[in-house]
């Protein structure tokens, strides 16, 4: 019983302190500025290029959509951290085995285990990381694993060191065509 009044007692306290901070603090006399409104083709909009916020100058830009930057993969804002045309390569290019996990904001791409319908008793993983902004060769690194059966149990089996970069270099080739006729369709 005791204990039970006590944790009402708490409940109640911590709600009062809630609800205080829900309280108009500019009774005090303090005059915080307004946000502008703008008119863009008859519909009201906030301007908020001028406000400053916990982000900055301007808040927070995602998806690097202000960005001027050829590289596709936003400017210098708190974006996407990779090159577009590399994350869209590194998806069409490893599209045939299914995904595990896809991080855009990280560059990272995990497949499931795919095994070929010419070799059932092997089977492959991918990890690939986009780790730059820009369309480079080393902004990008492929793991390859491999598995084979044996008794029925998975277990790792060697693989030639050329195939992470065959695949690395397969993803380049098709981020410079996606470059290419990105370039086209601008230009």
């Amino acid at each position: 019983m005791r204990v039970t009044t006590i944790a009402a007692l708490s409940a109640t306290i911590g709600l009062a302190f809630l609800l205080q901070g829900c309280v108009d603090v500019s009774s005090d006399g303090t005059n915080y500025p307004e946000t502008e409104r703008i008119s863009r083709g008859g519909t009201d909009a906030y301007d908020r290029s001028s406000t400053e916020s916990v982000f900055g100058k301007g808040g927070i830009d995602i998806f690097g959509g202000n960005s001027g930057e050829e590289g596709g993969g936003g400017g210098s804002g708190t974006g996407v951290a990779v090159n577009s045309f590399l994350w869209r390569a590194s998806l069409d290019t490893v599209s045939f085995i299914p995904l595990s996990a896809a991080d855009p904001f990280g560059g990272v791409i995990i497949t499931e285990w795919y095994s070929p319908p010419e070799a059932p008793n092997e089977r492959f993983k991918l990890n690939v990381f986009i780790l730059d902004r820009q369309l480079r060769a080393d902004g990008l690194r492929v793991a390859v694993f491999k598995e084979q059966a044996a008794g029925g149990q998975w277990g790792p089996a060697p693989l030639d060191k050329k195939t992470a970069i065959n695949i690395e270099n397969r993803i380049l080739e098709r981020a410079r065509e996606l470059r290419v006729s990105s370039a086209g369709r601008r230009g």
